[in-house]
């Protein structure tokens, strides 16, 4: 009886042990779920409501928009813009002009003007089938 008493009270603590484990990694998946990625044209429909909120973003690169003194760039949707400040982020090989770009980072306000300031900025890879220049 007093060994089954304690296979017993082993086998309790590993089931507390392991429904607090299995609590503990739910709560961080429902914590740190990652923000869907949206559009620039989704963003600017209300800039305001995603101020100093981490939020991911896809567009592409205005043409001529790259300004390496400033580090920033406009990211164009299909009917509105953000200028990207990336002098802190992390920028994969290959930004430049017309590249769809997926950005994560802060929308800042000053002034009534809005910026993303990118932590990471990734670049779609040029196709092997574009003709070169």
């Amino acid at each position: 009886m007093e060994g089954m008493k304690h296979m017993w009270a082993r086998r309790t603590r590993l089931l507390v042990t392991g429904g607090i484990l299995t609590i503990l990694l739910l709560s961080t998946l429902l914590l740190e779920t990652p923000e869907p990625t949206r559009t620039v044209d989704e963003i600017m429909k209300a800039p305001e409501s995603f101020v100093g909120s981490d939020v991911a973003i896809r567009g592409e690169v205005m043409d001529g928009s790259i300004d390496n003194e400033s580090l920033t760039f406009i990211l164009e949707g299909e009917n509105a813009q953000i200028l990207i400040s990336f002098n802190t982020a992390a920028v994969s090989n290959g930004l430049d002009d017309n590249r769809t770009v997926y950005a994560e980072g802060k929308i800042v306000e000053n002034d009534g003007v809005f910026t993303f300031e990118a932590s990471v900025i990734k670049t779609s890879c040029p196709s092997k089938y574009e003709a070169e220049s």
